[in-house]
């Protein structure tokens, strides 16, 4: 029975020292060092969100252009946010998430679209475009004025874009107005614009639940653009506004530019 307080204080010995290996080994992997963990070209994703992208060329691997995604006068436009990506040119809105792997592969999430009728060659177009995008595409952006970005697919069918920079990119961030653009233009009446015709605006506040609230400002001649808006002659629509400030604007502009952001609402001129 002598030996019997030896035998335990063998085994407390044992099993301290098994409890303290897991400790060991944390500590040892703690004090490893850590490969360093590859992520998205930054430099790439900067160009990329900081352009707005037009379709210039569409070919297969064989050099063929990809007809449905060419339809004359109507370029598709890409356009890179914090998380989604925009394409907009045929006849709906595409949007989707979007991810840069780090050997510069282009990750388009599940598409979703708009869902007005157009003819046939620009729905024919919208599925195109959304097919293009449904699988991984190898993405570089070539230096130039302006710069060119290729999405080039596993069996090298390739789509080329022209970048132009957003005006966020140039000015910041922008302001939210909306604005309602008259059925018919007017006579533009400030000097030191020459004689012609103005969109005729005024300037509408809505709520958090998106109701109109108090009264619509006066009408007055809108001169200069609205960056991506079409006037149609005897359509009225209210449209949001992204307003960027130039920091040093011409001593002949305006001191702000404005962008369409959407289309909130469209009349035909006589009609409820």
């Amino acid at each position: 029975m002598r030996d019997q307080p030896i035998r335990l204080a063998l085994l407390a010995l044992v099993a301290a020292a098994a409890g303290a290996l897991p400790a060991l080994a944390a500590a040892t992997a703690a004090s490893a060092p850590t490969p360093p963990r590859r992520t998205a070209d930054a430099a790439l994703v900067r160009a990329l969100q900081d352009h707005d992208w037009t379709l210039r060329a569409a070919v297969d691997a064989a050099g063929k252009p990809l007809a449905a995604l060419l339809v004359p006068g109507h370029p598709f436009v890409m356009r890179f946010d914090d998380a989604r990506v925009a394409v907009q040119g045929g006849c709906n809105l595409l949007s989707g998430s979007w991810r840069l792997s780090p050997q510069n592969r282009l990750t388009v999430g599940r598409v979703a679209s708009t869902q007005k009728a157009c003819e046939p060659p620009l729905m024919a177009a919208d599925t195109a475009m959304a097919s293009a995008l449904a699988a991984p595409l190898e993405a570089r952006v070539e230096a130039g004025e302006p710069p060119t970005l290729r999405l080039v697919s596993a069996e090298r069918q390739a789509l080329s874009f022209s970048g132009r920079r957003t005006s966020k990119s140039l000015y910041g961030a922008p302001t939210r107005i909306f604005l309602e653009v008259a059925a018919q233009r007017t006579a533009c009446t400030t000097a030191p614009q020459p004689p012609g015709t103005c969109l005729q605006v005024r300037e509408l506040r809505f709520d958090d639940k998106g109701l109109r609230v108090g009264e619509p400002g006066p009408w007055q001649a809108f001169h200069g653009e609205i960056v991506g808006y079409t006037h149609q002659p005897g359509v009225s629509n209210v449209l949001r506004i992204n307003r960027f400030k130039r920091p040093q604007p011409p001593a002949d502009a305006s001191a702000y530019v404005y962008e369409l952001d959407l289309v909130v609402e469209s009349r035909v001129d006589g009609k409820k």
